[in-house]
């Protein structure tokens, strides 16, 4: 019996020796660290941002798309209008879409959507008549980082008063835009053209004064417009008034909350565009020393109708987004994969989603294969779920089969054109 309890003790201190010794090689575990993707990476060289996919297993479930296509006719006429202006076709081809197939696209799509099929029998009808390719994303296996971006409404006024002292400034006239919409600069006297100066310099300097579009109460709502690319100001009388992008500086957009997150002034966590409002009322004497971290500086002019992208056609909520015109097809179909935000109530809440739209929009941070801006729309509700879009997700684009293609007649007929603006969100996502 002595023997047996002999055995039971030191079968329990190997046991107990083990359990310790196990948890001390798990304590003595170096950290697993964590490579944030890069998201921004630049598109290597030679190649494309976009990738025909072969297999067909790889391809998306597009049934929900399908049955959810809301506002999307409309948003195809938008990119109709663009591509049968003469000039969207010095942008083709892109990678080995042309313009033509481009535009057959469209006209096919809106075919299908014009003669009633919804739900799976339009999906399938896409699927047979469609090929899918997918982007490359930041680490060449599709990953992309989706953001929001939206339209603000701000109450203010179109003269300098006691309360609306802060202006959004027109376009000055030796700022100097080339045919496409990239800012030249300055232009010299000797017609030679010099960079155009920094945010900092160009509200200090005063060379702006004279040049005030409109005036608002806080000095963060003029920096959230200009990050936006557009905005509705609500005078005192009730009235909306649109103002649209008009050109930008030609300085490379710096995000202001990871300089705030940099300075342990907000955690990421905690990063929304509210937090960021709130943070700026508490210490509005902190809102010049991180605008001006940012260097790019945005004009506006007045504008009639809903906001426009940088196709000069008006972008629509949940069917527009903004990418890297560089890379990506501009105008044509997308499939956009990821994780949304939705109103419910008063509250926003996640939902799995995967839906088309059309990629009309460009915007200053959005670069390279890795990035996407989706358009939220207009207001507080807007403003609410673009500050909550922060998700990877996969990008798709989809483009007739060539030996589908013939010539159809657009059915939209191409409007006077107007000249290109160029980075008509200047950087999306304020929480970016």
């Amino acid at each position: 019996m002595e023997i047996e309890n002999m055995k039971r003790t030191m079968a329990v201190r190997v046991g107990l020796a083990l359990v310790i010794a196990m948890a001390m090689f798990a304590g003595c575990k170096k950290p697993v660290k964590v490579v944030k993707p890069q998201y921004d990476r630049p598109l290597p060289p030679g190649q494309y941002a976009l990738r025909k996919i072969t297999d067909p297993a790889m391809i998306p479930d597009i049934t929900f798309a399908c049955y959810e296509t809301l506002d999307l006719r409309q948003s195809i006429d938008y990119s109709l209008r663009y591509l049968n202006k003469p000039s969207s076709k010095k942008y083709y081809p892109c990678g080995d879409i042309t313009h033509e197939r481009a535009l057959a696209s469209l006209n096919t799509l809106a075919k299908l959507l014009d003669s009633g099929l919804a739900g799976r029998p339009l999906a399938a009808a896409i699927k047979e008549q469609f090929e899918f390719y997918q982007s490359i994303g930041c680490d060449d296996i599709g990953t992309v980082l989706y953001t929001g971006y939206y339209t603000p409404i701000f109450n203010g006024s179109f003269k300098q008063t006691d309360v609306y002292k802060y202006p959004l400034y027109k376009q000055p006239k030796d700022l100097v835009k080339g045919d496409d919409g990239a800012i030249l600069g300055r232009k010299m006297a000797d017609g030679s053209f010099t960079p155009y100066p920094a945010r900092r310099e160009l509200e200090e300097s005063g060379q702006l004064k004279g040049l005030e579009l409109a005036w608002f109460s806080d000095p963060f709502e003029v920096y959230i417009a200009q990050v936006q690319g557009s905005a509705k100001i609500r005078t005192d009388d009730g009235n909306l008034t649109t103002l649209g992008y008009a050109a930008n500086n030609g300085h490379e957009y710096h995000s202001v909350p990871q300089e705030m997150i940099k300075d342990g002034v907000m955690a990421r966590e905690n990063l929304s565009l509210q937090t960021m409002i709130d943070y700026f009322k508490a210490n509005p004497q902190k809102v010049n020393d991180y605008v001006y971290r940012n260097p790019r500086y945005v004009f506006f002019q007045f504008d009639t109708g809903e906001p426009r992208g940088s196709l000069n056609e008006p972008v629509t909520t949940m069917r527009s987004i903004a990418t890297d015109k560089s890379i990506y097809p501009r105008a044509c179909i997308a499939l956009v994969k990821t994780t949304l935000p939705r109103m419910v109530g008063t509250n926003v809440a996640p939902r799995q989603y995967i839906g088309f739209a059309l990629d009309q929009d460009t915007g200053g941070a959005i670069r390279a294969p890795g990035r996407c801006d989706v358009y939220m729309g207009v207001g507080d509700d807007a403003a609410k779920l673009a500050g909550h879009v922060y998700e990877e997700g996969k990008l798709y684009y989809i483009f007739l089969k060539t030996q589908l293609m013939a010539a159809p007649a657009a059915p939209v007929a191409a409007e006077q054109e107007q000249p290109q603006t160029q980075n008509q969100t200047p950087a999306g996502n304020p929480v970016q």
